[in-house]
């Protein structure tokens, strides 16, 4: 929850730009997930996958945060960056579009 604040300033400055965040959520319930959303004004997608659900056994998540950064093919080609090396690979892979900010 911690980088939830960066990840809201991320989405509002790509507002508009070929970005998409996307959360996947392993609370206990979704009760808890929307609670979660309402609490920390989450406006991007987030799933709810409970504790041993399908996404993140498809994409071994062991342990939160897992970040990977995806391409504009669906590749993955960053992980595990946080904060303003987050914001870097975006804008890295934003550039690569022919996007810019």
């Amino acid at each position: 929850m911690a980088m939830v604040p960066h990840e809201r300033s991320l989405v509002k400055r790509l507002e508009g730009k070929p970005f998409a965040l996307l959360g996947v959520n392993f609370d206990g319930s979704k009760e808890t997930l929307k609670k979660c959303q309402e609490k920390h004004s989450i406006s991007w997608r987030s799933w709810f996958d409970g504790r041993r659900g399908p996404i993140g056994k498809q994409w071994n998540i062991s342990g939160l945060p897992t970040i990977y950064v995806l391409d504009a093919k669906g590749i993955i080609r960053y992980k595990g960056v946080e904060g303003a090396k987050m914001d870097a690979a975006v804008d890295t892979l934003l550039k690569e579009t022919g996007s810019t900010n």
